[in-house]
């Protein structure tokens, strides 16, 4: 039986920031709560976990990429919403959003992409906590995994205390 590394859903004593864009707060703010609920839920305390307001998406990589630098994070989860207008707005947010939180986690700690970008604003409320479930929850546990995950990799740096 082959050796399976994977990390599992509970914390362990990782410390979490959450970037959140201000721009459409009526689903950002939706998508924070399922975030802190969902990382609460699990094990993680309030003083383990740091909130960043920014003013849109296109402003999330630069808050994450220097969160990640000050190596005081186990994990980065980014929240936002671009909602489809119309106009081409839509397609430069979103695209250099997605293109700049990917790059804010190429070291060590992982940067969690919880942007929705959506078509219609009943699509973001669906995916910001109601038939959709919620996406900043779901952010939440991807960034509990990988912190896990991370720990049982070869090479992994040790754990600071809290």
């Amino acid at each position: 039986m082959p050796r399976t590394l994977e990390g599992d859903l509970i914390d362990r004593g990782g410390r979490y920031a959450i970037v959140v864009a201000r721009f459409n707060d009526f689903i950002t703010a939706r998508l924070l709560d399922g975030a802190l609920d969902t990382l609460r839920r699990h094990g993680v305390p309030d003083t383990a976990i740091t909130v960043a307001w920014v003013p849109g998406a296109f402003e999330l990589p630069i808050v994450c990429r220097r969160l990640v630098r000050a190596a005081e994070h186990d994990a980065i989860i980014a929240l936002g919403a671009v909602i489809r207008g119309s106009t081409a707005h839509f397609d430069y947010v979103a695209g250099e959003s997605a293109k700049g939180i990917a790059a804010a986690g190429g070291g060590d700690v992982p940067v969690i992409f919880g942007v929705l970008t959506t078509d219609t604003i009943e699509q973001s409320i669906e995916r910001a906590g109601s038939k959709m479930g919620n996406k900043g929850g779901e952010s939440a546990l991807t960034a509990i995994e990988m912190v896990n995950l991370l720990r049982e990799l070869p090479g992994a740096p040790p754990t600071k205390a809290r």
